[in-house]
C-alpha cells in the first residue's frame, strides 16, 4: 500500500453509486432536489449530473454505497499510483477514462480512482460533491487503510482511548473521506460543498419548496469547521451541504476532540453515531 509521499496527492471525489430498490425513482428524487439532470446508463442504472456533481443511481440494497471513486489529475498520476498499491482491481465506469481501477476496504467497498471523461458543464446552484462518509464496526482498521492509501490524518474524535471518528483528506480540503464507529457497518452520508453561506441558505430555501425537511442544521461542525445542514432521502440516507471547509496543508499535523456533541455541532445538539 501506499503512504504519506504516495502519488495519490491531490485526488477529489468525483462521484458515488448511491444503490435502492427502486433506483429510477431515487435517481428522479435527486434530480429534482439538485436541479440536475438525469438519464440511463448502459448498464441499467442511472446518472444524475449537474454543477461539479455526478451521482450514480442503481439498483441494490436500500442506502447502499457499493464504491466511491477519487479523480485523479491525469493518467501519469494514475499509473503512477497504481504502481505503489497491491491487490487492485480493474474498474469500469463511463464516468472515468480507460485505466481506472479500485481496492476494497475492510468493510468491502471498493474505493475507485480514475481520470474524468469529459462531461459538458451544467447549470444549477453551486454544490460540488465533497466527500463521503460511512459508518462502521472496524473503524481502526479503517483508518488504517485509508491512510495506506495515501490519505493523510485531519482529525480524530476519542472517547478516553478509544477512536470514535476519524476525518481524512486527498486534497487541501479538510476531508474527503471520514468514518464513525457504530453498532454495524453502513453508509453515513455524502456531502455537496457550497461556496459560502448564502449558498446555504439558497439551498435550503430550494429544498424547502419542494418540501423536504431539514434532517439536521444548520449547525457548525468542529472538525472541519464547516457550515452544515443535512437530509434524508427516500431510503433513510444522509445528504449534507456545507460551506466554509477548512483547508488544511498537507504536512499539518493531525488534532484531537473529545467525543461530545459539541464536537459534531459547535452550535447544538448532534447526531452521535455511538
Amino acid at each position: 500500500m501506499a503512504a504519506m509521499g504516495s502519488s495519490l496527492w491531490p485526488a477529489r471525489l468525483h462521484h458515488l453509486r448511491r444503490d435502492s430498490p427502486k433506483p429510477e425513482p431515487l435517481a428522479r428524487f435527486y434530480a429534482e432536489l439538485l436541479g440536475d439532470r438525469v438519464a440511463p446508463l448502459p448498464d441499467g442504472s442511472w446518472l444524475v449530473s449537474g454543477r461539479n456533481r455526478r451521482l450514480v443511481v442503481g439498483e441494490g440494497q436500500a442506502g447502499a454505497v457499493p464504491y466511491f471513486a477519487l479523480e485523479m489529475h491525469d493518467a501519469t498520476q494514475l499509473a503512477a499510483y497504481r504502481r505503489e498499491l497491491s491487490h487492485t482491481e480493474d474498474f469500469v465506469s463511463p464516468l472515468l477514462a480507460e485505466g481506472a481501477f479500485a481496492v476494497r476496504d475492510p468493510d468491502g467497498r471498493r474505493v475507485a480512482f480514475g481520470v474524468a471523461t469529459a462531461l459538458h458543464a451544467e447549470q444549477g446552484l453551486p454544490g460540488r460533491l465533497q466527500h463521503f462518509v460511512c459508518a462502521t464496526q472496524r473503524l481502526p482498521e479503517m483508518l488504517e487503510f485509508y491512510r495506506a492509501l495515501g490519505m493523510v490524518e485531519s482529525d480524530r474524535v476519542l472517547e478516553g482511548d478509544a477512536l470514535a471518528a476519524v476525518f481524512l483528506r486527498s486534497d487541501p480540503e479538510h476531508h474527503s473521506f471520514a468514518a464513525f464507529r457504530a453498532p454495524e457497518s453502513r453508509p453515513d452520508h455524502h456531502c455537496y460543498e457550497t461556496t459560502g453561506w448564502l449558498d446555504i441558505r439558497d439551498w435550503a430555501d430550494r429544498i424547502a419548496a419542494l418540501k423536504v425537511p431539514l434532517w439536521w442544521g444548520p449547525g457548525r461542525h468542529g472538525p472541519g469547521n464547516n457550515l452544515f445542514f443535512m437530509i434524508e432521502d427516500p431510503d433513510g440516507h444522509k445528504v449534507e451541504f456545507s460551506a466554509e471547509l477548512e483547508l488544511m496543508p498537507r504536512a499539518m499535523p493531525p488534532r484531537t476532540w473529545p467525543h461530545e456533541q459539541r464536537t459534531l455541532n459547535l452550535w447544538g445538539s448532534a447526531w452521535m453515531r455511538s
